[in-house]
Formats: structure tokens, sequence, C-alpha cells
């Protein structure tokens, strides 16, 4: 970890003589974005293997709404990188009866057992960028960090087994940050893409938005877009391998 930090550090000061804006400028917006979820989790527990459990057929886990929050602050500062702090509220759950035997965290949940499953994938980026272009064509290009803190836990009514089985999410994970957007001359329409990105050892992660939108000439704008978040990571005694796919929409302020 500490030295693909260091290699990312590098990257991104690779960027800073071309980092110039010419004004002091904020933006600060939401979206809600509802995706479709697919993937597997699984935990082990000492010697105790878990099962590859789906998310779907397993947990019975559908689509559901999250909300997104950002700020961004730029400058006119040589050298210094602009900032983005985003904040995602990305916590589900679901109900299911089992149809096979699964093992999480050392316990066995039996077939036919009613299980309640809650899953937190909330988390804080930090992105540090620069800009590449700043015209009709932008191009932002940086490192993100991106702070998970959340669980999943798995447990089964009081009646039945009593399970109440619990694994943490926490940990943190640089990604390569880039973001393009295509301005309609004299028009207030956009077109735009971000991504951030990463994979080293057993752990990735790809996040990529793409959507167009309209900003007003005092700063309000709106977008519509699609967002596609795969991630494939080992942490600790947990494997999780899942994906969310889905639309969302944004309303935003720059000024």
């Amino acid at each position: 970890m500490k030295k693909l930090l260091s290699a990312l550090a590098v990257a991104s000061f690779a960027f800073v003589p071309l980092a110039n804006a010419d004004i002091v400028g904020f933006e600060v917006g939401t979206y809600q974005w509802k995706p479709d979820y697919a993937g597997t989790i699984k935990s082990d527990s000492n010697s105790i293997l878990g099962t590859d459990i789906d998310i779907n057929d397993d947990l019975g886990f559908d689509d559901e709404s999250h909300n997104i929050f950002w700020v961004t602050a730029e400058h006119p500062v040589p050298f210094l990188p602009n900032i983005k702090i985003v904040s995602s509220d990305l916590k589900s759950s679901a109900e299911s009866v089992l149809t096979r035997e699964i093992t999480f965290n050392g316990q066995t949940y039996s077939i036919n057992e009613n299980v309640s499953t809650a899953v937190d994938m909330s988390n804080t980026e930090y992105t540090l960028y620069y800009e590449i272009l700043d015209n009709w064509v932008n191009l932002d290009l940086g490192v993100t960090l991106r702070q998970y803190d959340g669980m999943i836990s798995l447990q089964t009514p009081p009646t039945g087994t009593d399970l109440n089985e619990e694994e943490d999410i926490d940990f943190t994970i640089p990604l390569i940050y880039g973001k393009a957007r295509f301005d309609l001359p004299f028009s207030g329409f956009f077109a735009e893409g971000e991504l951030n990105i990463i994979s080293y050892d057993d752990d990735s992660i790809s996040d990529i938005m793409v959507g167009v939108g309209y900003e007003s000439d005092i700063g309000f704008g709106a977008k519509i877009g699609y967002r596609t978040f795969e991630l494939d990571v080992e942490e600790d005694d947990i494997t999780a391998d899942m994906e969310f796919k889905g639309a969302y929409f944004s309303a935003f302020y720059h000024f």
C-alpha cells in the first residue's frame, strides 16, 4: 500500500507544471443513484472457510436509492492541487429465505432459514487534482483516497437459530482520478465522464460515471447519467466481488 501511495503521489506531481486555474471556484451538489446489485460476499473465520454468498439469489437484494453529496474547491495558486470531497451513503438491507446452507463468519445458516441482511458500503473520498485543460474542453487528473467505514451483517430471528454475525468493512484505498467535460459553446449544455480506478494485489475498484447536463449563467445546474461501480477486494477475513449499476439524477450549484 505504501509503495502504491508513493507511486500515485509521484504521478500526480507530474501534472503540476500544467495546472493553472485562473479563478477561485466552488461547487456543491448532490445526486440520487438507484443501482441494481450483483455479486458475492464471503467471510472466513480462522480455519472455517466461508461460502461465496450471492447477494441476489441467497440474500434477496434488489435495487435501492442512495444519496451522494460533493463539494469542490478550485484556486489559482500554482503547484497546489484543487480538492474534491464526496460523501456516499450506500446502506442497503434485504430479507430472504435461504434455499441452501451457507457459512458466514464461522457460523452456519441452515436451509429454509429466514435471514435479514444489512450491507453498509458508505464511504468518504478525498480527491486532489489538477486542471490540465480549462476551456470548452475541461480535463482534471489526480488521486483519490476512498475511505470505507461500514459492515455486513446476517441475522436470523430469535424464534429460529438466533444468529447475528457482523463483519466490518473498514479500509482505505487509493484511486487514480480523471474527469473530462465537453461544453457545447454558448448553450449551457455539456457532456462529461468521470472515473476512479485502481488494481493492485488482490484488490481492484472501477467506478465510472457518464452523463449530460445543463448549467445556467448563474451557476445552477442539473444532469442525468449512468454509474457503474465494480468492487473486488480482499480485506482481513472478508472478500467482496460486487457490482452496482444504475442511473442517477443530480443537482448542483457552481459559483
